[in-house]
């Protein structure tokens, strides 16, 4: 089985400007990403998926491929990573059986997680497995509002649940791990659908950076390490 390793990094965001190469302690955010994916036993080749020279420099400089630059019309804040895996399968001469997509913004997921991803896709015989972290929030204690600001609940249950230990685990995306068989990915247009199994981190590998505040917080957590 050959496994083809995606990490998709655009230059622009809004949000925190030239993000993927801001540098995370002692290197820029998106190196963290590849050197884990270069330890991994299972992935065969690590691409980069960018729209920027200054980004494909450094994912060259620290041991990615960059065989292809990303079109515009994918590069944008709307561009869906689906897309992004699309364009990036049909532009490699090489055939894979399976795709792992590792976003930069998940620093301080490893090498092991990577591989258990991928393990357990396989070991199940598994379309698609995707990295979870238990939500810190649990949907049961959730709301939506209506238009004059009442309280609904957004799962409906006959009893309430009123102590946390009652409720029952809930997971989110952690955007950390992504894998699935390229040819039912082709198909299904999505790396999670009901077929999906989980991997499940730890919180503390789980940081999806966002914002300035993530950035510091993973910074807080690899200090620590």
């Amino acid at each position: 089985m050959k496994v083809l390793g995606i990490i998709p990094a655009r230059g622009g965001s809004k949000g925190m400007p030239k993000k993927n190469i801001r540098p995370l302690l002692n290197k820029p955010l998106i190196a963290w990403t590849i050197e884990q994916a270069l330890k991994s036993k299972y992935i065969d080749r690590v691409v980069v998926s960018t729209d920027d020279p200054a980004i494909a420099r450094l994912a060259k400089k620290h041991g990615a491929d960059v065989p292809f630059m990303r079109p515009d019309k994918l590069a944008t804040d709307k561009a869906k990573s689906i897309d992004v895996v699309s364009h990036a399968l049909l532009s490699l001469p090489e055939k894979y059986d399976y795709v792992v997509l590792l976003q930069p913004t998940s620093p301080l997921r490893t090498a092991d997680d990577i591989d258990a991803c991928v393990k357990l896709c396989m070991s199940k015989g598994g379309n698609s497995c995707v990295s979870v972290t238990e939500s810190e929030k649990n949907p049961h204690w959730m709301y939506s509002l209506d238009r004059d600001g009442r309280m609904h609940r957004l799962i409906k249950t006959k009893k309430t649940i009123d102590r946390r230990q009652d409720l029952p685990k809930s997971y989110a995306l952690n955007g950390a791990v992504y894998t699935a068989r390229i040819d039912w990915l082709s198909h299904s247009k999505s790396f999670v659908t009901d077929e999906t199994y989980a991997y499940i981190m730890p919180k503390e590998r789980s940081v999806d950076i966002d914002n300035d505040l993530d950035f510091r917080f993973a910074e807080f957590l690899l200090l620590r390490q």
